[in-house]
């Protein structure tokens, strides 16, 4: 194969094998009869599962345009798509109905607010199979925000500073209006038990160790290979509890500003001499028309007199040309 032989192909196909040895190490690759095994015998190797997309497992291999070509080349799973139960665990009108719908609500906008429905009731779907998996915590909140303190989160925009953005009123209402359904026990059944989705323009290590489920809209799904992907996994109740986390916002700043002055540190925008700061209110690529003072640049507005004057006079010039135009033609 022709691509195999490049140093780029060759990279990423060594990177895929360092994936796939991590995932065996946790949960080694099981035929057929192996996947009947009941789930308790195999709950210790579970609970590990979580880790599969941290660390090294979360380094991005390739972005854009590059990542869609090589993320279109994972076969998807030819194993059937199974069904996962409705939840409906959790009484409506209750403070933890309220605050789980808070949470799923902001997974679905924050995650996929302009992707279509399907693609929305999805990642809906992802964090309700989690909640049932034992290699995640057994709410919808902890789900949801599990990580959020630490250098990776498992939903990015709990940790990106993405909170710190005011939702747009109308697409939050379709997420909610989303995440109330699912809560109600409205199933996607087109990823099944998938537990994990990314963007098709960045590859993930972690993509070559999980099955391929389905791709809706720009989000690509995957399940647990093996018994830790089949509905007989996802067999975990509820905890009975849900509570909204307190969201530290200065650590969300510090993260945002921190990531602001990286990608302002890697792209000088020539004539700026004003080092950008979270606090501008404009794009990171925008000079925003400020002056670059070391090159003796002023900003100055004619006066209302000098105007006048310059007008007079271009006024003047027209009425003289007017009149060598009256004159006889020689």
């Amino acid at each position: 194969m022709r691509l195999l032989a490049t140093p780029r192909a060759r990279a990423l196909i060594a990177a895929a094998l360092v994936a796939i040895g991590a995932l065996a190490a946790v949960l080694p690759l099981q035929d057929d009869a192996a996947r009947s095994v009941p789930v308790a015998e195999t709950g210790a190797e579970f609970e590990r599962l979580g880790d599969l997309t941290l660390g090294e497992q979360a380094k991005v291999l390739e972005e854009g345009s590059d990542a869609r070509a090589l993320n279109a080349e994972i076969a998807t799973s030819t194993l059937p798509l199974e069904a996962v139960r409705p939840f409906k665990a959790i009484a409506l009108g209750s403070d933890n109905y309220a605050n789980a719908l808070n949470c799923l609500t902001q997974a679905i906008y924050y995650e996929a607010a302009t992707e279509p429905v399907s693609g929305q009731r999805a990642v809906a779907q992802v964090v309700l199979n989690r909640v049932r998996h034992p290699a995640y915590p057994n709410s919808v909140c902890g789900v949801v925000y599990e990580g959020s303190s630490k250098p990776v989160c498992q939903f990015s925009f709990t940790c990106d500073g993405s909170l710190l953005r005011q939702p747009s009123s109308g697409l939050w209402a379709n997420a909610r209006n989303i995440a109330a359904r699912a809560l109600q026990g409205q199933v996607e059944g087109r990823v099944g038990t998938a537990t994990h989705y990314h963007a098709d323009y960045v590859l993930p290590r972690w993509a070559y160790t999980l099955a391929k489920v389905e791709q809706i809209g720009a989000h690509i799904f995957y399940r647990f290979p093996g018994s830790a992907g089949t509905a007989l996994a996802f067999s975990r109740g509820w905890n009975g509890r849900e509570v909204m986390p307190r969201i530290d916002l200065d650590f969300l700043r510090a993260r945002l500003a921190a990531d602001y002055e990286l990608e302002a540190a890697a792209a000088t925008t020539p004539g700026l001499t004003v080092t950008p700061h979270i606090t501008d209110r404009h794009a990171a690529s925008d000079v925003g028309g400020r002056l670059d003072t070391t090159k003796q640049w002023r900003l100055e507005i004619p006066d209302p007199v000098s105007a006048s004057e310059t007008y007079q006079t271009a006024l003047q010039r027209q009425d003289n040309t007017v009149q060598d135009m009256d004159g006889p033609i020689s």
